[in-house]
């Protein structure tokens, strides 16, 4: 409870209302029952008024309508019969007719006294002849009356109590659902989306802190093109002398030498040849994370219809050298094309690294199927790219995403970025992808799926 704004507010309202109500009915009990006695007493005054006009005989009498609660009893002040030694007045007695036992000391006005275990409201009334009458009346009325009226007044507040505990939860909810949509707007944002939040709609309370939040995603983003810069310009320094280095390892293998030394050499220009790929894959991803924002579902303006088998032979001219080496059957199934709506050159980026990624992994005589496939339900194409390498466990399936993340030994080594190049092409342009086993009743093999918009 301590943790959650919402309920402590709508507990305090809900405290306060109920203190309200409380308030609120006591005051109404209060007024009601001195309503009361002032009506009781008015009734004796309104009584005695009849006697001075002499409507009424000033003599005993009981004035009632089949309630006892509602009577009057009128009589002579010195006709007050005290009660019998040694055993006071009964209600009974009372009831039956027996006068009021009352002092005639009793000072003029009204009073409140006991008679018979009854309370009764008394007034002492003297006509103009000098005579002095009581008029009494019990003083149960009153207090029914004060409970009726009291009742009737709270009864109102009881009913209303619920219906307003329900309106103070549905207003604080309301009240706090721009901050839920905000919350669900930046959870839904990607890792690249740096774009300020939009302040229209938010309490002037809350203002402040997307203010805050804003500049923070300002610095990050700040920090992020500064680390991206960073990494292009470090990349794009090595590549010229790592350029130099090859070609001096070229020169020198043209050179005679002994064999020990050409031994050597082999792996040298081997981990130079890494090293130029490396280099060039850091510069393709800081020139992809550039694009601060990625593309919405919908394909990038600038983008031409591109034949997807167009893209599957320029990568197959490219990497067969790497696949025959290893004599691996490399090759495109099934015949069916699509156009895609996206640049080509992330195109051939996309499939060139997978396809790559493939190769590294298969072992000699292998086998790769690139393939294209229509979605039947939605205008998208999928590229599917089938090998029979070990494959990649469900678990381990996310994280082969991570940049200089290497997957399961066995296959040639690499650097640790083409996956990640791919989704960051993949996420720019709209495209989905999933990862399974080609083969899954060995389980061996992966099988990867990139679903593209169709033009």
């Amino acid at each position: 409870m301590t943790s959650s704004l919402s309920l402590r507010l709508s507990l305090s309202l809900s405290a306060a209302i109920l203190l309200l109500a409380l308030v609120a009915g006591a005051i109404s009990f209060s007024t009601a029952y001195g309503q009361a006695h002032a009506l009781q007493d008015d009734v004796l005054h309104e009584v005695a008024a009849l006697l001075d006009q002499g409507l009424m005989r000033p003599g005993p009498v009981r004035l009632q309508d089949g309630n006892e609660e509602t009577r009057i009893i009128v009589q002579p002040l010195a006709e007050a019969a005290p009660p019998a030694a040694g055993r006071p007045a009964a209600n009974a007695d009372i009831d039956a007719g027996a006068p009021l036992p009352l002092s005639p000391t009793l000072s003029d006005g009204l009073q409140t006294i006991e008679a018979g275990g009854e309370a009764f409201r008394l007034l002492i009334h003297r006509l103009p002849d000098g005579r002095r009458i009581a008029i009494a009346q019990e003083t149960g009325l009153r207090d029914l009356i004060a409970r009726d009226g009291a009742l009737r007044t709270v009864m109102p507040l009881l009913g209303l109590i619920p219906i307003l505990l329900l309106l103070v939860v549905r207003l604080v909810r309301r009240m706090f659902r721009p901050i839920i949509r905000l919350a669900a707007a930046i959870d839904r944002r990607s890792e690249q989306d740096q774009t300020p939040l939009d302040l229209a709609g938010l309490p002037m309370e809350i203002r402040p802190f997307v203010v805050a939040i804003n500049r923070l995603l300002e610095r990050t983003a700040q920090a992020m093109a500064d680390q991206r810069r960073f990494v292009a310009d470090a990349a794009h320094e090595l590549r010229s002398p790592l350029t130099a280095l090859s070609l001096q390892a070229e020169r020198l293998a043209e050179a005679e030498m002994p064999q020990a030394a050409r031994d050597r050499l082999i792996p040298l220009r081997r981990g130079i040849e890494r090293s130029r790929v490396l280099i060039g894959q850091l510069l393709t991803l800081a020139r992809l994370r550039a694009e601060t924002a990625p593309y919405p579902a919908a394909p990038p303006p600038e983008a031409e219809p591109v034949s997807a088998l167009w893209i599957y032979r320029r990568v197959l001219e490219d990497l067969l050298p790497l696949a025959e080496r290893k004599e691996i059957d490399m090759g495109i199934t099934g015949g069916q094309d699509a156009i895609l709506a996206a640049p080509a050159m992330d195109l051939l980026t996309l499939v060139k690294n997978l396809v790559d990624n493939a190769i590294r992994h298969t072992p000699p005589r292998g086998r790769i199927d690139l393939s294209v496939q229509l979605d039947p339900v939605r205008p998208q194409a999928v590229l599917q790219i089938d090998d029979n390498g070990p494959g990649i466990a469900p678990d381990q399936r996310e994280r082969v995403f991570a940049p200089f993340h290497r997957g399961t030994p066995g296959g040639e080594t690499g650097a640790g970025l083409g996956l990640a190049i791919v989704r960051a092409i993949a996420e720019r342009n709209g495209a989905s992808l999933s990862l399974d086993y080609a083969d899954p009743a060995t389980p061996r093999g992966l099988r990867v799926r990139v679903r593209l918009p169709l033009a």
